[in-house]
């Protein structure tokens, strides 16, 4: 398809969406649970196409973004340690802790090192028999088999010095909990693509059978996106509840048998905080009794404090879809992304990050 054909084709999506929104009686909004769907829908402006009564709005759908304080000043504390170096992925560097953040203690002199996938923890830790490398395994269902591929390769190769601070999120249940919170109003969801490989479709058919909730899972490009609203649009004009793949060319009803299994084997569910919304029951994963050597926090527990909120800061407001980043009085004045205030600032999928950067958005097709 030619990038005339593409704009012509998002103009047709659009005009349906429109003329199907004129039926409601009232604004339709549709959230998005990705990161990487955020920052795709600001960048190419989708926002700014819709007709004033379909609206976008944005979930806690990053996974830094998400993770609470607590979770922070456990990784700073662990990191300031003679004997541990801390392994993890870049944009956990500048999310702030309760005081602190793990680039602050990297520049105290904490051995903290950027790697871009769990399994490189492997060769710091044979570097560094001495010492106790500590990967700091946060993310969704996407990144779980990694880490979990990542423990059980360090059994097999007889690492002993190889841990996991684990903050694993799981997305059905907060779904479910945002559903189930009176200040969150959504008519459908754009399901989240990258999850939904390792997952499968099925596990979002409570959405339909428990709260009669439309979703589609989708990729990431701006037309399948208009292509997923249109399909959401569609469902509820009919008044029609159903769960949807735009991606079926990655995305399979029952995911990825493999890295389920990988996943399933070292982790088992249980009860986590997401910031924003609390303990959401079931929602974490915590390793299996089995493989308790490879879990820093059975070695050395730490009696850290649940972190509070920052005077200010709406960021757990705006992990629910309640307001948008605008509406929060530090946005864009002392919270700004070489300064962060509230994680959803920090990571390159937060929302604030995205309002900040593309602003109201703007239209990129044929670039």
């Amino acid at each position: 398809m030619t990038k005339q054909e593409e704009r012509e084709l998002a103009a047709r999506l659009v005009k349906e969406i429109g003329r199907m929104a004129e039926q409601a009686d009232h604004t339709l909004r549709f959230m998005e649970v990705c990161g990487t769907h955020t920052v795709a829908i600001f960048r190419a402006g989708l926002r700014q196409m819709l007709p004033p009564k379909v609206e976008l709005v944005s979930g806690p759908g990053c996974p830094v973004c998400v993770t609470p304080d607590d979770y922070m000043d456990k990784a700073i504390t662990y990191a300031k340690r003679d004997d541990v170096i801390l392994t993890t992925f870049g944009d956990m560097l500048k999310v702030p802790g309760s005081t602190s953040s793990l680039m602050e203690a990297k520049a105290e002199g904490a051995d903290i090192r950027i790697v871009y996938s769990p399994l490189d923890s492997l060769q710091v830790a044979k570097e560094n028999p001495d010492k106790k490398v500590i990967f700091l395994a946060v993310g969704f269902e996407t990144t779980a088999p990694t880490a979990a591929a990542t423990v059980l390769a360090a059994r097999e190769q007889g690492l002993t010095n190889l841990y996991m601070l684990s903050a694993q999120k799981l997305v059905p249940p907060a779904l479910r909990a945002l559903l189930d919170d009176p200040e969150v109003r959504v008519d459908g969801f754009i399901l989240p693509g990258h999850v939904s490989v390792i997952t499968g479709t099925e596990v979002f058919s409570f959405l339909v059978d428990e709260y009669h909730m439309p979703g589609v899972v989708t990729g990431f490009e701006p037309l399948q996106i208009l292509r997923s609203l249109y399909r959401l649009m569609k469902q509820v004009t009919e008044g029609a509840a159903r769960i949807e793949n735009e991606y079926g060319s990655v995305v399979h009803p029952g995911g990825s048998p493999a890295a389920r299994k990988a996943t399933e084997l070292v982790y088992e569910p249980t009860d986590a905080a997401w910031r924003g919304i609390g303990v959401i029951p079931e929602s974490g994963l915590r390793m299996r009794d089995a493989f308790g050597a490879y879990d820093i926090e059975r070695l050395l527990p730490l009696d850290v404090p649940m972190g509070k909120n920052k005077p200010g800061c709406r960021c757990g407001e705006v992990l629910r879809g309640i307001v948008t980043p605008k509406e929060c009085p530090l946005f864009g004045k002392v919270c700004v992304p070489t300064h962060a205030v509230g994680p959803c600032m920090v990571s390159v999928e937060g929302v604030c990050a995205a309002w900040y950067k593309y602003g109201q958005g703007r239209f990129e097709y044929g670039r």
